[in-house]
């Protein structure tokens, strides 16, 4: 069976920054539901298009075919007060953009004795990745899966 519209397409990845480093590698087999269902970059579904098991691709992306460009106002400095007596660099919190409203994760990366700094961008967002990438399945979707709009499974969305 080749990649196409209605196939959940199972896959080891390697994710690379810009220079070549490894990011993030696969350990487990991963699914998604093919076609437009926003399971993965749209750059790399177009290129798995017509792939089958055995088949790989290697799709460079710019930042906004990826996590998008670095938005410097999505970066907030808080009061304290806010925040629970532990709070430490690192820990992630959901908030709201102060422009679009929108619901985001704001990851802690500066902690003072009365303010926060949180940042709302994608830790990996304004960088080139490559995603390199190998087909190890294809199947028909179930009518389930279409209807909800991700794969189901061992390597997909549990239900």
């Amino acid at each position: 069976m080749i990649v196409a519209k209605n196939t959940v397409v199972t896959l080891l990845y390697r994710l690379f920054d810009g220079q070549g480093n490894l990011i993030e590698e696969s350990q487990e087999p991963v699914s998604y539901l093919h076609g437009g269902y926003h399971g993965i970059f749209p750059l790399v579904e177009e290129a798995l298009e017509g792939k089958q098991p055995g088949d790989r691709c290697s799709v460079t992306m710019e930042p906004e075919n990826a996590f998008g460009e670095y938005d410097a106002g999505l970066v907030r400095v808080e009061d304290r007060a806010l925040f629970p007596p532990e709070v430490r660099v690192g820990m992630q919190f959901e908030g709201r953009g102060e422009q679009s409203g929108d619901v985001r994760i704001f990851t802690v990366t500066d902690v003072a004795e009365d303010k926060v700094v949180v940042d709302g961008n994608h830790p990996l967002a304004g960088m080139r990745l490559r995603f390199d990438c190998q087909v190890t399945e294809v199947r028909a979707a179930t009518p389930e899966e279409i209807a909800h709009g991700h794969a189901h499974g061992p390597h997909g969305h549990p239900h």
